[in-house]
């Protein structure tokens, strides 16, 4: 029997591996009905997907630095999970809805959303950050830190196409589809579940793409499923494929076919990537409480955007490129700090927005209260 510990170190015989650490091709047999995707993909398609890892990765750090020093409550890294979000986000059209889990960063700025409306949730400015029906954001919907919720409100949407006949048709170009991110810990999460269920009776145009990391906060994945997690898909008869996350190329290929049969009207699909979180949970986690150097030194070795560097420099990318792609990184980084810095503030008041459509006595009470409480302290320094 394939054990977790097989999956996570490539040696399932169903897992679509394109590039080998090193970032030499080394297809699996499970990557060859993708092959003829990825030899379709053009130089500057593949130099696109390193730009993508490389300068999300550099507003990411800029993000956890602008954390530790107090610009932001919370961050949480996406470090090292690079490839399976731009192979993903990539592989989806225009038309579709994405809805990501709380670190899908270049999910969303491939989609067109401003980074600093990240900064912005993170910094705890707004409720949402954007709206995902602004067309400049590409029909991605809000971070959800409610773990696993996102599914649910996938599958609702998913289904909503389908009622509404806006997928199913056979044309590729108009036909909507959905995909989710979550990550293992959220996998399980009963809204997980529940939104299988319904994907699966209701034969939605939905990929379910499960980011496995290895690591629910501090709980190893063996201790979540003694089987790997791609099998949970295929118990309510949902198609599932696992994928090496680190391979940006295998996580574009299969998710371009899940997302084409999906919306073809095929039913929904899952995806498991597997990839490695290798900063902390959030800013206000501690990895090394929990996991070893070993192990992290080891998933460094399979780094996504040192293989893809490897593989681009392989078919004759020049330094002049690369150097562009680290001052595109700086540059993005640093307009993520000085617009950060200037945000400034919001009235305490609109945490009390939108909790309930109309004026609630309990929410008067809090309000009050805290007003009465920051009065208080302007009284002592008189």
């Amino acid at each position: 029997m394939t054990t977790p510990e097989d999956v996570v170190q490539g040696d399932a015989p169903e897992l679509v591996r394109v590039l080998a650490a090193d970032g030499t091709l080394a297809p699996t047999v499970a990557a060859e009905p993708y092959l003829e995707i990825i030899d379709s993909l053009t130089d500057a398609d593949l130099e696109g997907f390193y730009r993508d890892m490389f300068v999300i990765r550099a507003f990411d750090q800029q993000a956890t630095n602008l954390q530790r020093q107090g610009q932001l409550a919370l961050w949480p890294p996406s470090f090292g999970q690079e490839a399976a979000q731009v192979g993903s986000a990539r592989a989806a059209r225009v038309q579709d809805h994405l809805f990501p889990s709380y670190r899908e960063h270049v999910v969303c700025t491939i989609r067109g959303v401003d980074p600093v409306d990240i900064i912005r949730v993170m910094r705890g400015l707004t409720h949402g950050g954007w709206n995902p029906y602004d067309p400049k954001n590409g029909n991605t919907h809000i971070y959800t830190l409610v773990l696993g919720s996102q599914t649910l409100h996938a599958t609702g949407l998913a289904m909503g196409l389908v009622f509404d006949g806006r997928s199913g048709s056979g044309d590729p170009e108009r036909d909507e589809a959905v995909i989710v991110y979550y990550g293992d810990g959220a996998s399980s999460q009963g809204d997980v579940h529940e939104a299988m269920v319904f994907a699966a009776s209701y034969r939605t145009p939905e990929v379910f793409f499960l980011q496995n990391n290895q690591w629910a906060i501090s709980v190893p994945v063996a201790t979540q499923s003694r089987s790997p997690l791609h099998r949970r898909g295929a118990g309510y008869g949902i198609p599932s494929v696992p994928i090496d996350g680190n391979d940006v190329l295998a996580s574009y290929a299969v998710t371009r076919v899940a997302l084409d049969e999906a919306r073809s009207g095929a039913g929904p699909r899952a995806i498991e990537a597997m990839t490695y979180r290798m900063g902390a949970h959030t800013t206000s986690d501690d990895p090394t409480k929990y996991r070893t150097s070993a192990e992290e030194e080891s998933w460094a070795r399979r780094d996504p955007i040192a293989r893809m560097a490897a593989y681009l420099r392989a078919r004759g990318a020049s330094d002049a490129f690369f150097s562009e792609v680290a001052a595109e990184g700086a540059a993005v980084a640093d307009d993520a700090r000085v617009r950060t810095v200037e945000l400034g503030t919001i009235p305490t008041d609109l945490m009390f927005d939108h909790v309930y459509s109309e004026p609630h006595p309990l929410i008067d009470g809090q309000r009050a209260w805290l007003a009465a409480y920051e009065a208080s302290f302007e009284e002592d320094a008189s």
